[in-house]
């Protein structure tokens, strides 16, 4: 008996590794992970006023990622949002939104996806991300709406840090 359990241990371990290993490479790959800072001057928006500044904060959580931004506004105020989320299309909670309640992600390939936010089921915002190929600049395409519901067009340069 002890030698059909060390078999039956052997053979879910490798067929297990290479599961935790793909996982691994596969969070290995995100170019998106670390800390970014918002370049104000390279980014454009309308309609503005630009932040004072913009730090996102990104780390690994399972096959996803856990995010948390810390904002300050042009008047000074300090805002900031928090998530984690998965690349599978699926609504995941959002916290610190003022028009948004949920975020979902998909990959287009692997320098690019897009996050959408919605408020009780409806699409408030869309993300375009994409990462350089040097791993050491992102941008975003946003599309959305302010809380009066007037259009946003923003494009966002971040570095990494």
């Amino acid at each position: 008996m002890d030698s059909l359990l060390r078999r039956i241990i052997l053979v879910m371990a490798v067929c297990t590794f290479p599961v935790l290993m793909a996982d691994a490479a596969a969070q290995s790959k995100d170019l998106t992970l670390g800390t970014w800072k918002l370049n104000v001057e390279k980014s454009k928006f309308s309609p503005g006023p630009a932040p004072k500044s913009l730090t996102v904060m990104i780390e690994a959580s399972g096959k996803g990622r856990h995010v948390t931004t810390e904002a300050i506004n042009a008047d000074g105020s300090r805002t900031g949002t928090e998530y984690t989320a998965y690349y599978d299309g699926k609504d995941y909670p959002l916290k610190g939104s003022i028009i948004a309640d949920t975020v979902s992600m998909k990959r287009i390939n692997a320098r690019t996806f897009v996050r959408t936010d919605k408020k009780n089921g409806k699409t408030m915002s869309t993300f375009k991300i994409a990462v350089a190929k040097d791993g050491k600049t992102y941008t975003v395409d946003v599309k959305s709406v302010t809380p009066k519901g007037e259009p946003v067009k923003n494009f966002l340069v971040f570095e990494k840090q």
